[in-house]
């Protein structure tokens, strides 16, 4: 059965205090949806972001962002007055998040809500901090030694670099507070979000999520797993990943994050990966692998390179590791495979044994030079078993492409569809993506609000000025909901 969703992160949520939360207007974002005819929210990853703000760069692949915890939420609690709460400046940005305003006020905040819950902590922290132990106490001595010494974990003391135990524990037992100040901000992330999603399925609402194959160095996973990624003896990065020239930029992306020791990672059955697996499930219905050909073969840039353009292809698990993890289930939806770029028949064939739904694009589809085009993303070629985008976070929004695209692209674009004039571009490429075989259809919100450029949330292969985006208040208004709804009717999803 044809179905349909929308792609909104939780930052670009409005709120009253500088960035989206689990708060009242995310349940009032589930109430828009049902109302709409949607099935699903997909969000982008929901981790502790580090440099840069990309949800792709996270302190742990574990744990939360606590920026999503709601204040709001935690003045019900009893842990925040809330006049003490409006004496704190945000410097509130309708459609901007500011990140370096953000961090230094939520820190004041988070410890006054810490050090009341502290006073008369209950049962379910301590069951929760049991439940998680496998991530959560490497993670909190991290963020903890992080924030005491504001650097990367490279340049702490050796005995703590190394983990040795000795100065682990003496660590542990002079900054117990600290520690556990990081778990308390966890326990609300995770407790927060489990009621949210529960009102979301209760709703016929389904979540879908973002797995990154990729961590960030500067997180608590390598630092504790050293021996599952490709570091040298010095334990700094040996090679690192990305992709050359694509689709999305024609120099290629230099993520810079550690490429994994896959021997090490067979040689465990895959128990890290299984652990990373079991958690996405716990927060989605629904889990879209990012960078999925990365398991076939991956692209292994030497550190320190500048761009990347002079990597090496390695061959990667393949399908062995979701058969391993025994992910291969083709009568159960709960994979979006993440296929786009460079794509060789040989991650074709174990997309196809895997079973998963692929993604397609609409934005690439249109090239006037049809002898290059491809045709796999033109909407007539599109298989059921694929979830549709007009765009993604990655792509510029709809209005913004359109303007962008050759005179050559857009007439070519015309032709197919015979479309006779270019206005409303936005309703007609969602028309279009509503029209294809594709079992879901998934529509950033941006489109739907038809915004230009200002509300792209990333630009690959660039740092600043991504992931800001936030959704005007009261832009989800009755008018859009009917509109969103007519078009689910016509379109019989």
């Amino acid at each position: 059965m044809r179905s349909c969703g929308i792609l909104l992160h939780i930052s670009s949520l409005d709120s009253n205090y500088g960035i989206g939360s689990f708060g009242n207007s995310a349940y009032k974002f589930i109430d828009f949806l049902k109302s709409s005819g949607q099935h699903y929210w997909q969000v982008l990853p929901m981790g502790h972001t580090g440099y840069g703000n990309s949800p792709y760069q996270c302190f742990s692949t574990f744990a939360g962002n606590p920026y999503f915890i709601d204040l709001d939420y935690l003045v019900k609690d009893g842990l925040l007055d809330k006049e003490a709460l409006s004496e704190l400046s945000f410097e509130e940005n309708e459609t901007k998040v500011n990140y370096n305003n953000l961090f230094s006020n939520r820190l004041k905040v988070w410890k006054i809500a810490f050090y009341n819950f502290i006073k008369q902590p209950s049962n379910d922290f301590y069951n929760f901090c049991k439940m998680e132990n496998f991530w959560l106490d490497d993670y909190s001595v991290y963020m903890s030694l992080t924030l005491q010494t504001k650097k990367s974990w490279h340049s702490w003391d050796d005995g703590i670099k190394h983990r040795n135990i000795n100065a682990l524990n003496q660590y542990k037992a002079s900054h117990k507070n600290e520690i556990l100040f990081w778990k308390f901000l966890q326990f609300k992330f995770f407790s927060q979000w489990n009621n949210l999603k529960k009102y979301a399925n209760d709703n016929g609402i389904y979540i879908i999520g973002d797995l990154p194959i990729y961590i960030s160095d500067n997180s608590s996973d390598v630092w504790s797993h050293t021996e599952l990624f490709d570091l040298n003896s010095d334990l700094s990065l040996k090679n690192v990943a990305g992709v050359p020239p694509d689709d999305f930029s024609e120099v290629g992306q230099l993520w810079g994050n550690p490429i994994y020791n896959w021997k090490a990672h067979k040689a465990t059955n895959y128990k890290w990966w299984n652990d990373r697996f079991s958690a996405a499930y716990k927060l989605y219905d629904i889990v879209r692998i990012d960078h999925f050909r990365g398991f076939d073969s991956f692209y292994s840039i030497p550190a320190g390179s500048k761009s990347a353009k002079n990597g090496t292809w390695i061959k990667g698990p393949g399908v062995e590791f979701f058969r391993a993890l025994k992910m291969i289930d083709k009568n159960n939806f709960n994979v979006i495979a993440e296929d786009l770029g460079i794509i060789t028949i040989e991650v074709k064939k174990m997309l196809e044994e895997c079973g998963y739904a692929g993604m397609k694009i609409l934005h690439f589809a249109f090239d006037s030079n049809l002898e290059n085009n491809n045709g796999e993303y033109l909407p007539h070629a599109i298989s059921e078993n694929s979830v549709v985008y007009t765009g993604t976070h990655d792509n510029m929004t709809t209005l913004q492409w359109w303007n962008n695209e050759s005179k050559s692209n857009r007439e070519f674009c015309l032709e197919y569809t015979n479309w006779e004039f270019d206005d409303d571009i936005c309703d007609k490429m969602i028309s279009l993506a509503y029209s294809t075989r594709a079992k879901l259809a998934i529509i950033p919100m941006q489109d739907w609000l038809g915004l230009d450029g200002e509300a792209r949330m990333n630009t690959p292969s660039t740092v600043n000025n991504n992931w800001q985006w936030r959704m005007a208040k009261n832009s989800l208004n009755s008018d859009l909901s009917k509109r969103i709804l007519r078009k689910t009717k016509i379109y019989d999803r």
